[in-house]
């Protein structure tokens, strides 16, 4: 835990917290998770935890402008891309770098498996053989706001495959 004293009575406590290296305010934790399951010929042929996500800029605006109807309501993302860019995640990023583009995006289903978590699932099939590399959240099936964005070693799919992505949100209060 590391402390920033700002003045003498105003002390904000700061944790770093994962691996992503970012810190957050004393008390307040997201934590993300992606898995995916790869699908060859309707097996699974393969599953990956792909690990924490990262939470954009653009995708915290969205949320604190849906506080105050400025925005359309947190539950709109729930469109899954994925592509075959390699640049890595930063918090400024507004759309994964290399989409595949078939389909556009993926429909996810949303669910809250337990108090404090949400959750959206979406598969997308592959109309060619890819290295699947990216992976996005978004609010919109074109354009839109990227919540979050995943870059991860290569899942290399055929022409017909499909992943199975499961994006998961835990918060924790005490922020």
């Amino acid at each position: 835990m590391e402390e920033i004293i700002t003045s003498k009575e105003n002390t904000i406590s700061y944790e770093k917290y994962s691996e992503d290296a970012s810190w957050r305010p004393g008390g307040l934790k997201w934590n993300t998770s992606l898995k995916a399951l790869h699908f060859n010929n309707d097996n699974v042929y393969n599953n990956y935890d792909l690990g924490s996500g990262l939470v954009t800029n653009v995708g915290v605006i969205y949320l604190a402008d849906s506080w105050t109807g400025a925005a359309q309501s947190i539950s709109s993302f729930q469109y899954h891309d994925c592509g075959t860019g390699s640049v890595a995640a930063v918090v400024t990023d507004t759309t994964i770098t290399h989409p595949i583009g078939v389909p556009p995006r993926a429909l996810g289903t949303q669910t809250n498996p337990v108090t404090a978590q949400m959750r959206s699932i979406a598969t997308l099939t592959l109309t060619a053989s890819q290295a699947i590399t990216e992976w996005g959240l978004f609010s919109a099936l074109t354009g839109g706001t990227m919540w979050d964005r995943k870059v991860f070693s290569a899942i290399n799919a055929a022409s017909g495959d499909s992943i199975q992505f499961t994006y998961t949100l835990s918060v924790s209060a005490g922020g």
